[in-house]
């Protein structure tokens, strides 16, 4: 059985803990053995959780272990699973049971699928994307790696989203339309058009942000 470790004790992890305790692997593939975060009084005030091992950067692996990274922040979480890959550490994905993953669609390493989120066949999901609850993946649409989708974003088919972007709650990918790397879609964002790299768009239609 294998040791999952869950990289960030804030509230991600927190709920990032409590969905891994609802996975069919749960107790027959890995048992949950703690969370790897700086700051060491994260979880102080809460009762039930594993405790807080040690940093990420201080942590020695083990042979059995496997790693989750529960960091909302698509930067971050980058920083940190790469800190794990250089240490030869390999990561597990967390499908929630109430999730659908149609046929002939394929899931990275390191991906968290979160409640009633469902993925339409002949989608390319890469590593380390997170999809919040109620997130709804078109048919044959494109996912790069270290993507963050929140709660009711929906993507069309065919849309493409390449690295490291972040969808906010109830955004809206309209079909064949591509988002590339590093930008962030809104809240309630209605892309009608391709965004370009390190973009913020907000709106509906969508038009980017300048600060």
């Amino acid at each position: 059985m294998k040791n999952l470790y869950i990289i960030g004790a804030r509230g991600f992890g927190r709920e990032i803990y409590h969905l891994a305790t609802q996975t069919n692997e749960y107790l027959k593939d890995f048992q949950i053995a703690g969370f790897l975060d700086d700051k060491k009084d994260a979880l102080n005030g809460y009762d039930n959780y594993p405790p807080i091992v040690s940093s990420v950067e201080d942590y020695n692996l083990q042979e059995d272990d496997v790693f989750i990274c529960a960091l909302g922040d698509v930067r971050y979480k980058k920083k940190y699973v790469e800190m794990i890959q250089k240490k030869g550490g390999k990561f597990f994905t967390l499908v929630h049971p109430t999730s659908y993953i149609s046929g002939n669609t394929i899931l990275g390493e390191g991906c968290i699928v979160c409640a009633y989120t469902r993925i339409s066949c002949d989608a390319i999901v890469g590593s380390f994307n997170t999809f919040q609850p109620f997130t709804a993946i078109g048919h044959d649409v494109r996912i790069g790696d270290f993507n963050h989708f929140n709660t009711y974003s929906f993507l069309g088919g065919f849309v493409e989203i390449k690295n490291s972007v972040t969808l906010h709650t109830g955004a809206i990918v309209h079909p064949h339309k591509k988002v590339e790397d590093n930008s962030i879609v809104g809240a309630g964002c209605v892309v009608l058009r391709n965004v370009k790299s390190n973009c913020t768009v907000y709106g509906n239609p969508a038009k980017t942000l300048t600060f």
